[in-house]
Parts: C-alpha cells; structure tokens; sequence
C-alpha cells in the first residue's frame, strides 16, 4: 500500500473546499488524503505550521514528512494525480514555478473576493464529491 499525501486546505473557503472536491475526482488511486485546516488532524501531521499559515495557502505533507505550499504544494500534488500530471510537470521547467508562486499568491489572498465573484458556494453543491470514506468532513463543510 502507497503511504499518501495530506492535503490541508482552509475548509471556510468555498474556491478551496471546490477545489478540493475536483481532487477527490482526478485522484484516482487515492493517493491523497485531505485534512481541512480547522480538524484536529492538522496538529499531528504538520504540528510546526501555525494557524496563519494554513491560512496563507494550501500545504502538502508527503509519506517523508516533507511540506510543501502554495504553487510548490499543488505541483507536489499534481504530479500524483494522473490527470494533472501534463500541467505539474509544466511546473518543473525553470522559472515556471516562479510565475506559478506568485499567480498562487495573487489568488490566495483574494480568494474569498474571487469566491463570490464566481459564486464558487453555489457551484460547490452542483459538483458531487467522489465518494470516499475519509471525506465526511469535505461533505459537512460543503453543505454550510
């Protein structure tokens, strides 16, 4: 059996609890397991990272323990999901992750802005979650 990624990812915010949701579909082995920044999960897998940080951007915890954030996280990520293996390998040509930091940055800060803007609640409860025991706490986020 493959040790899995955690994913912690800000459960109060609807763009971050889709994007989540479009995870469960694209990660076909079940590779990742996704922890919201508010469980209590959060201080056994990552228990040096702050509530501000999780805050600040999304962070990945590997089988070795080794953290990765923002663009760097989604890369780490995508790179296990098979779909999105094309667009995470993009990410490993130089400079590319550069532009990838700060375009992740952009968007992080401005999240909640971009949430409404394109009603990311209201999409959130069109788009089913793939069923998988581990994401009870996805399912209760997302129906508030």
């Amino acid at each position: 059996m493959t040790a899995k990624t955690h994913l912690l990812y800000d459960d109060t915010c609807p763009m971050c609890t889709f994007q989540m949701k479009v995870i469960t579909w694209l990660d076909w082995f079940n590779r990742i397991h996704l922890v919201p920044a508010s469980s209590p999960e959060v201080q056994t897998i990552a228990p040096d990272l702050a509530h501000e940080q999780l805050m600040a951007a999304i962070h990945s915890v590997g089988p070795d323990g080794r953290i990765q954030r923002g663009a760097r996280a989604l890369r780490f990520v995508g790179i296990r999901l098979p779909p999105m293996m094309p667009l995470a390998a993009l990410l490993w040509f130089p400079g590319v992750i550069w532009i990838a930091e700060r375009v992740y940055t952009w968007i992080s800060r401005n999240r909640h802005v971009i949430s409404k803007l394109f009603g990311c609640k209201e999409a959130c409860r069109l788009m089913p979650v793939r069923s998988r025991e581990e994401l009870s706490a996805l399912k209760e986020t997302s129906d508030n």
